[in-house]
């Protein structure tokens, strides 16, 4: 497969980009404010009712929060280091939401003496040490949804409840003294079946009418998390074919007058605004009669690309050499069997690739810094650049 710039940037951009990145060290990564403000342009506009949660796991560089802050997006904050870096950008806690269900009772009351009164949660254990560390706090029950291993990279069973237990979990906050506010789901990342939002949705609305009519709780939103694509090797519908769906989805459902609407992209919003440069270190042939060469870079699996694991993210991959083409097993340089990124699935690159070429890897711009380990054969953390 053929993989061309223009099908993932425009003109200038890639230029801006590589030309940053050819005067860096490899790997290293350079996501572009311009991508990623066009990107939030379009969410919000596709998404007008709802409220940006932006999940900073995806890529917490402070010029982005910057642009979110400035825009009056909310964050979705996973443990208290994310919460330091949006608070050291001057946001107000009344704009973030603590959405990691598994935490500890210090932390909440952390959260909470910064001015946090929203939390997720899908375990009486968790509620119990809300309300204890969190008193009066607002809290939403993240449930169980099918049709999350549609997606390129699904959720297993870690997060949210059953039903039925999201019912009991909503009582029990109100009788603790916390406010019952909302239910939220995950569809899984990278999510290219719509339809599964459609099922989610419907789950939630048995739950705002039992609330309402059996134990008189009236929710007030609801939080449908991310799940929304970057632009990888397989291709998937835009945004606004999302919205429209979507939106259908919520008006069948609970009619003209929606509840609050939060969604928390992340992926959507980065990973097309990045882009990734690394070099060849060496190619090599298991055999004489080898019918694919190795192609070992210096990024791998424990560098950033960790969503190679089981070849779920397939990242669009350029040269600038051009020639006859075969296919290539892709893997990384570090001193584990592991750190293979495409086997089963081909990339073809040209015979006359050599080492010291660069290799760009497009759409890179979100969980890749985050991921990347600290120093794993000493190998440093990916260094990244915002341009």
């Amino acid at each position: 497969m053929v993989v061309k710039p223009e099908d993932y940037y425009d003109e200038e951009t890639f230029a801006r980009l590589k030309a940053f990145a050819d005067k860096q060290e490899t790997p290293c990564l350079v996501v572009d404010k311009q991508t990623f403000t066009r990107q939030l342009d379009e969410l919000m506009g596709c998404f007008p009712y709802a409220k940006t949660y932006y999940a900073i796991k995806a890529n917490p560089m402070p010029e982005l929060l910057e642009i979110l802050r400035d825009r009056g997006c909310n964050f979705d904050v996973a443990s208290r280091y994310e919460l330091d870096k949006v608070l050291a950008q001057g946001v107000s806690g009344d704009r973030i939401s603590f959405g990691n269900t598994i935490k500890k009772s210090r932390d909440i009351r952390y959260f909470y003496e910064k001015g946090v009164r929203l939390f997720a949660t899908d375990s009486e254990a968790d509620l119990r040490n809300i309300a204890k560390a969190a008193p009066g706090a607002k809290v939403f029950v993240r449930i169980l949804t099918e049709g999350s291993q549609t997606a390129d990279w699904p959720l297993s069973r870690k997060f949210g409840c059953q039903s039925d237990m999201a019912l009991d979990l909503c009582i029990m906050a109100r009788d603790l003294g916390l406010q019952p506010y909302g239910i939220s789901f995950h569809v899984g990342s990278q999510q290219r079946d719509i339809g599964a939002w459609d099922s989610a949705i419907a789950k939630v609305k048995v739950i705002f009418e039992r609330l309402k009519e059996e134990d008189g709780i009236e929710l007030k939103m609801i939080n449908m998390g991310g799940g929304f694509p970057g632009n990888y090797i397989t291709r998937t519908n835009d945004l606004e074919t999302y919205s429209a769906e979507i939106t259908r989805f919520l008006k069948e459902d609970f009619g003209e007058e929606l509840p609050e609407i939060i969604l928390e992209p992340g992926r959507s919003l980065v990973a097309n605004a990045g882009l990734l440069a690394s070099e060849v270190v060496l190619i090599s042939r298991k055999d004489r009669n080898g019918l694919h060469r190795w192609v070992y870079v210096d990024i791998g699996k424990f560098g950033g690309l960790i969503e190679t694991m089981d070849e779920a993210i397939k990242y669009p991959v350029f040269v600038e050499k051009q020639g006859e083409e075969e296919e290539v097993i892709l893997a990384g340089p570090t001193c584990d069997s592991a750190d293979i990124l495409y086997e089963d699935y081909k990339y073809e690159l040209p015979l006359n690739l050599a080492s010291g070429d660069r290799v760009y890897w497009f759409s890179t711009g979100a969980y890749t810094t985050t991921y990347s380990a600290v120093e794993f054969n000493g190998f440093p953390p990916l260094a990244s650049y915002c341009i």
